[in-house]
């Protein structure tokens, strides 16, 4: 699905369960909070730390939860994402042709 259509969906959900979106320092700290959680997932999973008993496990419930929130910003902030995303994407590939694969690291 493009990601017009996801902005046009949560805008629908917005309009007919949210009432309105939040402020936009509001859905920024919403965003920080959500990151977050995706982080301790992640400590938990791939990392040294242990879930607790009631952690949640569900990365890609958190992961959306993000894409949720960072389409609100877009939509409240008139942002069309893919076009931002395709340019982007455009400046990454021109930018970094050879850089991958000349980085020894990887």
């Amino acid at each position: 699905m493009p990601i017009e259509q996801l902005q046009n969906q949560v805008d629908e959900w917005i309009k007919k369960y949210g009432v309105r979106y939040f402020n936009e320092l509001t859905n920024m700290a919403i965003l920080a909070e959500e990151v977050g959680e995706v982080a301790r997932i992640i400590s938990r999973k791939y990392g040294e730390q242990s879930f607790k008993e009631n952690d949640n496990t569900n990365l890609g419930e958190e992961l959306a939860d993000i894409l949720f929130v960072v389409l609100c910003l877009a939509n409240q902030t008139n942002i069309n994402l893919q076009d931002a995303f395709d340019n982007k994407i455009d400046l990454k590939s021109k930018r970094d042709y050879n850089r991958h694969k000349k980085n020894k690291k990887l």
